[in-house]
């Protein structure tokens, strides 16, 4: 009788073991309160590993918090993470290494890291894609911008700030927003098992 139940209970301990496999191939969702309204991004740890890990540290530290998007380029990017609403800057101490070789591509709806001219000089600043700017990726071996994520939700809320009306404010802060548009809050809101069927809208 014993011997006849064994095929059961290792089916019933296959069953059991499947979610928690399941969850290995979750990715991160973080979402950004802005003043704008609400964005979620999916985070993608399996093309990006240390660009995400280092992402994530800055949004559980609340780092992101009253900082503003800085520059926005009408059908280019909208880029924020870097200066607080009176433009002072905010560094985050750290930089991590590109990522961009046989990584994704820079497609509209996804999210990247900004650098300097070094590849690995990215600290916190990001931007979102308001368009295919395929120009932005690797080419071979040669680095690009890290792409660690895409807008799974608020699309609408990316595209009102790209359409924001911008103005020069001085030195380095061309294409500012006339009315400072905030991160209000980043957080992680959970995650998400369905990474490949997700695409950017």
């Amino acid at each position: 009788m014993a011997l006849k139940s064994l095929p059961l209970i290792a089916l019933a301990a296959l069953c059991l073991a499947l979610p928690a496999a399941a969850q290995t191939d979750a990715a991160p969702v973080v979402e950004l309160r802005t003043s704008a309204g609400a964005i979620r991004i999916e985070l993608v740890p399996d093309r990006a590993p240390q660009t995400v890990a280092n992402f994530l540290r800055l949004v559980d530290s609340g780092f992101y918090r009253g900082l503003q998007f800085h520059r926005v380029v009408p059908g280019f990017v909208a880029q924020g993470g870097g200066f607080d609403a009176q433009r002072d800057p905010r560094e985050p101490g750290t930089t991590v290494v590109n990522e961009s070789v046989g990584g994704l591509g820079n497609q509209r709806g996804t999210i990247a890291m900004a650098r300097r001219q070094d590849p690995d000089s990215a600290g916190a600043q990001f931007y979102f894609n308001l368009a295919d700017n395929a120009f932005l990726d690797a080419k071979g071996q040669q680095p690009g911008y890290t792409v660690f994520g895409r807008v799974v939700a608020g699309m609408e809320v990316v595209d009102r700030i790209g359409a924001a009306a911008t103005t020069d404010a001085g030195g380095a802060f061309t294409n500012v927003p006339r009315q400072p548009i905030l991160i209000l809050e980043a957080t992680r809101v959970g995650a998400t098992g369905d990474r490949a069927q997700r695409q950017p809208q």
